[in-house]
């Protein structure tokens, strides 16, 4: 089963209804996606469609592992795994192809259909997208509503939280025990509180949504592997990262979700509080730094897994007009005829359609339908950068203009965007700026009708994003992983007996990480030991000390008086 050239825009055959479609509900930690991938592997085909790239990349790897590499392809904005003729496709939502007819398709997160950014995709998949034999939508029970009102013949069950989940009230940073993920919404909140971590505990691994998957996984091996008892992120945890965390801790309950600063809803925390605890393991909650202590409702609703339902999903026209620009934004503008739908006027590829409608030289440009819709696909490169609606548009006007005069981008064009960010110099916002432009080149390599080798460019760009993540993933480390106090905090939970030594110029060392000086038969502790590495090594130090005192005390008891000198101080 394979595509040739771009991926159709409408299913190339009406969907059966008969065929069977289940909705599986439940909180987080129930086992949904382990059993989509169950469901999937007992049929010769299959297309499961996830909410981020970093979880389809764990799913691809899982299913791989199973069914062989040759039989599973990967489809994403920004990478693209093809053996050539896979019998089943992990992809984000968004990459999902539509011309395939396979025997199951899947959705997770569906309850993503409420959400006011992406939903509209979510509830396009929910309406059009069905597998031949079985069709299974995945998520939480919020969205139970939405599901009976839109697909009413669906069947519904729900599943039960394998583990629970405690609130221990408020913590200081400090404090916070072992194996613990402290949640902030900002870049600046995790960087701060990770080096107060480090400072305090040794070290914390760092996880932000735009991470790479490559950077992403160097840092949260990091955590799995003990080197650092603290994960520091973004509600980019909330979905996808299966991790060993014991306790969430919320350092703010504000988050910016694309229009406001507002307080997360009771779902939004109850995803995120989900991590702690995994498979039949329970796991507790709670606030720290700045985050205001949770009120009584929050704290049943978060234990006993009750949230309100969602009262609507997101929805956009997908039946579009191309015969003229306006054409094309009022089809956007569509109001849903249908119960249950709220339209959604959200999006980077709209707003910037919007813009370039009222640039002359993309209206002289987008004469014919075929051209307006090469300007449509033109919008859908997804802002990774975040910069400002003009800067976007204006990067969507150039590969608009190439596509509709050349028929491809300029692959000199595309080499000078592509190397002007293949530097690995710079701090961490340079960096992360760095492979967000890498992540827009990596999406034009990966449109196949684009460039005239996108293979070539696919892995370039692959190879770009690579050394930049690892670069990233350094300087992370760098910045918040004390590797001395990492290592001392590992050899003290193994139970091994911790050995020092003082050099032959006085270094005090314990497991060859320098401790302090010992001059004479004073000890000078290292000045940037951190609190917990001295602690931990705090008794090994002492019996060093002891056993070189009492060496330097029988060679000073049997020195001859010539060797010893007194100062005019008496020293």
């Amino acid at each position: 089963m394979t595509i040739e050239g771009p991926l159709p825009n409408r299913l190339s055959q009406p969907f059966e209804e008969a065929a069977e479609i289940q909705t599986v509900l439940g909180p987080t930690n129930t086992g949904k996606t382990h059993y989509a991938i169950d469901r999937m592997l007992t049929h010769r085909s299959g297309v499961i469609g996830l909410p981020l790239r970093l979880l389809a990349r764990e799913v691809y790897g899982r299913i791989a592992e199973r069914a062989g590499a040759a039989s599973v392809a990967l489809i994403t904005g920004e990478e693209r795994i093809n053996p050539g003729d896979p019998r089943y496709w992990v992809c984000t939502v968004e990459a999902m192809p539509r011309g395939l007819r396979p025997d199951f398709l899947g959705v997770d997160e569906i309850q993503l259909a409420a959400d006011l950014q992406r939903g509209h995709i979510f509830t396009d998949r929910l309406l059009n997208y069905r597998g031949r034999l079985e069709t299974l939508f995945l998520g939480a029970a919020t969205i139970e509503p939405v599901i009976r009102t839109l697909a009413p013949k669906a069947a519904l069950s729900t599943r039960p939280r394998l583990s629970s989940r405690v609130h221990q009230g408020e913590r200081k940073l400090t404090r916070l025990p072992r194996r613990s993920a402290i949640v902030a919404f900002s870049a600046q909140d995790v960087y701060e509180i990770a080096e107060l971590i480090r400072r305090r505990h040794g070290g914390a691994a760092v996880v932000l949504g735009a991470l790479s998957p490559r950077t992403r996984n160097a840092q949260v091996d990091l955590y799995q592997n003990g080197d650092v008892d603290y994960i520091v992120a973004t509600d980019a945890i909330g979905m996808g990262l299966n991790l060993d965390i014991e306790h969430v801790a919320f350092a703010s309950d504000q988050k910016f979700d694309g229009r406001e600063y507002r307080r997360l809803t009771f779902a939004e925390f109850a995803q995120i509080a989900g991590r702690a605890g995994r498979n039949r393991r329970d796991g507790s909650f709670g606030s720290t730094g700045r985050c205001p202590p949770f009120e009584p409702d929050l704290i049943e609703a978060l234990e006993t897994h009750h949230f309100a339902p969602a009262a609507r999903a997101l929805w956009r026209n997908s039946e579009l007009d191309f015969s003229s620009i306006e054409a094309l934004l009022l089809t956007l503008r569509r109001f849903p005829e249908r119960a249950g739908l709220m339209r959604s006027d959200s999006g980077d590829d709209i707003r910037a359609l919007e813009i370039l409608s009222a640039d002359p030289t993309v209206r002289r440009a987008a004469k014919t339908p075929a051209d307006i819709g090469r300007l449509w696909d033109a919008c859908q490169i997804p802002d990774y950068r975040n910069v400002s609606g003009g800067a976007h548009a204006e990067l969507v006007k150039s590969v608009f203009e190439f596509i509709v005069r050349k028929g491809n981008i300029s692959e000199d064009w595309f080499w000078r965007h592509l190397s002007s960010a293949d530097r690995t110099e710079g701090d961490l916002d340079a960096l992360s700026s760095r492979i967000d432009q890498v992540r827009s080149c990596a999406y034009m390599a990966n449109r196949e009708d684009w460039l005239v080798d996108p293979g070539h460019w696919q892995v370039i760009a692959r190879q770009v994003e690579d050394r930049l993540s690892d670069a990233l993933h350094e300087r992370l480390a760098q910045r918040f992983v004390d590797r001395r106090t990492s290592f001392l905090l590992r050899r003290y939970r193994e139970n091994a007996m911790l050995s020092a030594e003082v050099t032959a110029a006085g270094d005090l060392t314990v497991e060859g990480q320098i401790a302090g000086r010992l001059q004479g038969f004073r000890f000078t502790p290292d000045s940037e030991a951190s609190p917990e590495a001295a602690k931990v090594a705090s008794q090994a130090i002492a019996e060093a000390i002891a056993r070189e005192g009492d060496l330097r005390a029988a060679r000073l008891a049997e020195a001859v008086d010539s060797s010893l000198v007194l100062a005019n101080d008496g020293a």
